[in-house]
């Protein structure tokens, strides 16, 4: 569904157009200038963020299974993702002359190519062929409409929108997690509809991101934003999420000093991240000084990271034994007769080992996280790109990535079929594809700095 306005204002033929349909000469004396508030592609990836952000989440409260089928996938997740996936490529297949890919693209698709081959020697073949198929139609379903959304269409504004009627219903409908301690059930966090406590921090700390851009924005959005960021605040603390939400505090800020030094410096984001991850790595590894686990236990008074250190001292050891390519994607965790029912105590019982980039070298060895790294690295350098065209979007855009890259060193979400953040990120990657592209004469009519609505 389109808006148009009309100018009467001819553009030039020769105009090089990225994101915006084109008005054939043949059909009208004069190309019109269009104000498209949402349009046929950007439908497609909102309705993937809600079915992966509400609708799911409502099924499996209401009608729960166990832990595996959040891997294998429920009916309505096999009827949803094939339907709209198909959608997609019908949709790009009408559009396939505006198709370019950024090198932020381009490296997903190698990604995502690499966890498809590994099921060739993957411990569990068919499981994990399954679960390659299931990630494969999400990523269909989300990446081609985003690109090819017309450039003046706000997804991210549909995306803030889903979170905050998600909010809003968290509110309402929910429980808490309990768990035993020393023969009582204690209360541990208000996890609203989610299976998990973790997953309502997650959600409320990116409505808290997603509100930040909606409060440099005028009217309505402005008081929206503000509205939600109070609902994300007060779910943050009933569920306890202290990590999620000390990321998306500090993401915006770094995102600014990132950006701002890139500017004076004229670095790639990419290349200054880069260069901040390897100092830690030096300091932890020259020094052997425990950095995170040190933060940790002056936060929580837990150097374990609630256990995680446990789960990850026998991802370490399984890394070992396929260290090149891993034991196949999606192919170790809740797999029959898995070198996972090996592990001490309650670590066999993981659907996975808590940190995504663990998780990729245990599935795909150094190879895949060599191809996950390269994936992150062109998504960061994208982002200078479009800096130069919009700061304020950059600025936002950055803040989502940091904290999903952040956020992967506790818990896994890469390629990860059913996680939100997933989702989101997905989103936020195409977006920055989007963006990366020059703008056309008639499309920088309609966006410039921060006030406007794509």
């Amino acid at each position: 569904m389109n808006l148009r306005i009309h100018s009467g204002v001819p553009e030039p033929h020769s105009v090089r157009r990225y994101g915006l349909r084109q008005v054939s000469p043949a059909s009208s004396p004069t190309v019109k200038r269009q104000s498209a508030i949402i349009d046929k592609f950007a439908i497609v990836p909102i309705t993937a963020s809600v079915f992966a952000l509400i609708v799911f989440p409502l099924l499996t409260f209401y009608f729960p299974g166990d832990s595996r089928a959040l891997l294998e996938g429920r009916p309505e997740t096999r009827i949803f993702w094939p339907t709209l996936a198909v959608i997609s490529v019908l949709l790009t297949s009408q559009s396939l002359s505006r198709v370019t890919l950024p090198p932020n693209i381009i490296c997903l698709f190698a990604y995502v190519t690499i966890a498809g081959v590994s099921v060739l020697w993957a411990f569990s073949p068919d499981r994990s062929f399954i679960r390659y198929l299931q990630q494969l139609m999400i990523i269909i379903s989300i990446v081609p409409p985003v690109m090819l959304a017309a450039r003046n269409v706000d997804i991210m504004r549909g995306v803030f929108l889903c979170f905050a009627v998600a909010l809003i219903l968290n509110l309402f409908i929910g429980r808490s997690d309990i768990q035993p301690d020393n023969f009582k059930f204690v209360e541990i966090g208000y996890r609203g509809y989610f299976g998990t406590k973790n997953p309502l921090g997650e959600a409320a700390s990116v409505a808290f991101l997603l509100c930040i851009y909606e409060v440099s924005q005028r009217g309505w959005r402005r008081a929206t934003g503000l509205a939600v960021i109070v609902v994300s605040v007060y779910l943050v603390f009933l569920s306890q999420s202290k990590t999620a939400f000390a990321l998306a505090l500090i993401c915006p800020f770094f995102s600014w000093i990132i950006l701002s030094f890139r500017k004076a410096a004229r670095i790639s984001p990419a290349i200054i991240v880069t260069a901040i991850t390897l100092c830690y790595l030096l300091v932890s590894n020259i020094f052997h000084y425990d950095i995170m686990g040190r933060i940790s236990y002056m936060l929580y008074h837990d150097s374990t990271l609630t256990r995680r250190t446990i789960i990850w001292s026998f991802v370490k050891d399984q890394i070992s034994h396929r260290p090149l390519l891993g034991w196949g994607y999606q192919s170790f965790w809740l797999v029959p007769n898995s070198p996972s029912l090996q592990a001490p105590g309650f670590v066999k019982m993981m659907p996975n080992a808590h940190n995504g980039y663990y998780d990729t070298m245990l599935e795909m060895g150094y190879l895949g996280l060599a191809f996950l790294l390269v994936f992150v690295i062109a998504t960061l350098h994208a982002i200078g790109r479009v800096a130069d065209r919009d700061p304020a979007r950059a600025r936002f855009l950055l803040s989502l990535a940091l904290f999903f890259i952040l956020y992967n060193f506790f818990e896994s979400l890469w390629m990860r079929a059913f996680e939100v953040l997933w989702v989101v990120f997905l989103v936020t990657a195409a977006e920055i594809a989007r963006y990366w592209q020059p703008l056309s004469l008639s499309g920088s009519r309609h966006s410039s700095g921060g006030q406007t609505p794509g």
